[in-house]
């Protein structure tokens, strides 16, 4: 049946699900329509603001009937700021809701089974956990004003912030300084950041944004590289030294990969200010040093440990691990959409077997959740 609906009309929905990405999942016939803040089984009312073939997307203008788990926002700018998805949704709720998206993306994407995806790891600070912000500035012409905050939700404007509840405290006090000093114009990003503790960390260079969950990431990485028993470490897209520094004392040796000069400067830094001598840097792309570092070491006693930016590995990096087969790989990635592309690439033909992916909330209040892989190479 074909569905006569219109930019603007008022509309009264069931919510099905909660799609990855935070958007709730409704139907009118045939026609899938997408609405934030909302959850499952809850009825609401909503204004159509986009129109597809396929799909809408709807404003939420009023919940009618409200899910028992759901909470009164703590930020004065949820919904508004589009740096949270979540906090209308109390945090048990926000991990059980983390652990299906995930399974059902690996399912579709990767063909992968649900099975192997682990209860999603909480964060035990589910607010004033992010170590790194960017505060962005937009000139308001009918307001004369600079606004000094986040994208907003619909992505076109800033959203004026003088407080952000997921950051840590340190930079609540940051943002009223660069309130009281700030930009001389519109268009320009202040990153804010808190140094991590012992750490020497370049400016630009990338660093895990939740110090309170940081252990147990640790933690996983540990429990998959010693389950896999292997002697020898090769740690891709290493930035600062983190993953290699910490497993040093798992493996007979390292090598840890980065394109970013500084960060490789810093690891070794890092690496001697720990008294780490069984490791080395360097500096450069991956798919230059990768096909001559897999020769180094013999493959049944080596693992790769990847931590790709969000676009996932390359194509060519995923086909040279397949054809050189080391005995482990494990995947970092706070993406689930390309790891689950590259796992099933990893594993087709029972190149890799898949024995557990373990989610961790390091971004709770939002879409975004870290998982961790753990592949074994099929004799």
């Amino acid at each position: 049946m074909r569905v006569s609906l219109k930019l603007g009309d008022k509309i009264k929905l069931t919510i099905h699900d909660i799609a990855f990405g935070g958007e709730g999942v409704a139907r009118i016939d045939e026609l899938v329509v997408f609405v934030p803040f909302v959850l499952t089984g809850e009825t609401v009312e909503a204004e159509v603001t986009e129109m597809k073939k396929k799909f809408a997307r709807a404003r939420l203008l009023q919940v009618l009937t409200p899910a028992s788990e759901r909470v009164e926002p703590p930020c004065r700018y949820f919904g508004a700021c589009g740096g949270c998805q979540y906090q209308h949704i109390t945090y048990p709720e926000q991990l059980r809701l983390k652990q299906k998206q995930i399974a059902d993306l690996f399912e579709r994407v990767g063909r992968i089974s649900r099975e192997v995806v682990a209860p999603v790891i909480g964060c035990p600070q589910p607010y004033g956990y992010r170590n790194r912000i960017m505060i962005r500035s937009q000139w308001n012409g009918p307001a004369k004003r600079l606004e000094i905050g986040f994208i907003r939700t619909d992505n076109k404007f800033v959203e004026d912030i003088t407080e952000c509840k997921i950051a840590e405290p340190s930079l609540n006090g940051q943002i009223t300084e660069v309130r009281a000093h700030p930009p001389h114009k519109g268009g320009l990003k202040v990153v804010l950041r808190v140094q991590p503790e012992g750490w020497e960390v370049p400016r630009d260079s990338f660093f895990q944004n939740n110090f309170f969950l940081l252990p147990k990431l640790v933690e996983t990485v540990g429990h998959f590289l010693k389950a896999g028993g292997s002697r020898h470490l090769i740690d891709l897209y290493c930035g600062v030294g983190f993953f290699g520094i910490e497993a040093a004392g798992v493996v007979d040796s390292f090598t840890g990969v980065e394109y970013d000069r500084l960060a490789i400067a810093a690891a070794r830094q890092n690496a001697a200010a720990r008294g780490i001598t069984n490791g080395e840097f360097v500096a450069a792309q991956v798919e230059e040093v990768l096909p001559e570092l897999v020769k180094k070491f013999p493959p049944g006693q080596t693992a790769v440990l990847l931590d790709p930016p969000r676009k996932g590995c390359r194509p060519g990096t995923l086909e040279l691990l397949r054809t050189t087969r080391p005995a482990q790989v494990i995947y970092v990635s706070c993406h689930p959409a390309t790891m689950a592309r590259d796992l099933n690439i990893l594993c087709a033909d029972g190149v890799f077997e898949l024995v557990q992916v373990q989610p961790l909330d390091m971004f709770p209040q939002t879409q975004h959740v870290e998982c961790v892989a753990d592949l074994r190479r099929r004799n």
